[in-house]
């Protein structure tokens, strides 16, 4: 080979090689927002059904009392 594929080929080389280790990061940082992700999730379930129970009781209560001015 001449001296300006040699160049070409070395340069190709450092560009994949930066190209996979930003695609590492890339990739670590995905796992770790989709981990994020499922614990928000999973807290945001357990509020909606926080909710839901609260709603249920604050709703009952108030079906059996009279307003003040009966």
């Amino acid at each position: 080979m001449n001296t300006k594929t040699e160049e070409r080929i070395r340069v190709l080389e450092e560009e994949v090689a930066h190209l996979a280790k930003t695609n590492d990061e890339l990739s670590s940082e995905l796992a770790a927002h989709w981990k994020q992700i499922d614990a928000l999730l999973k807290k945001l379930a357990l509020l909606e059904s926080r909710f839901i129970a609260t709603q249920e009781n604050i709703g009952s209560a108030l079906e059996n009392t009279k307003p003040p001015h009966w």
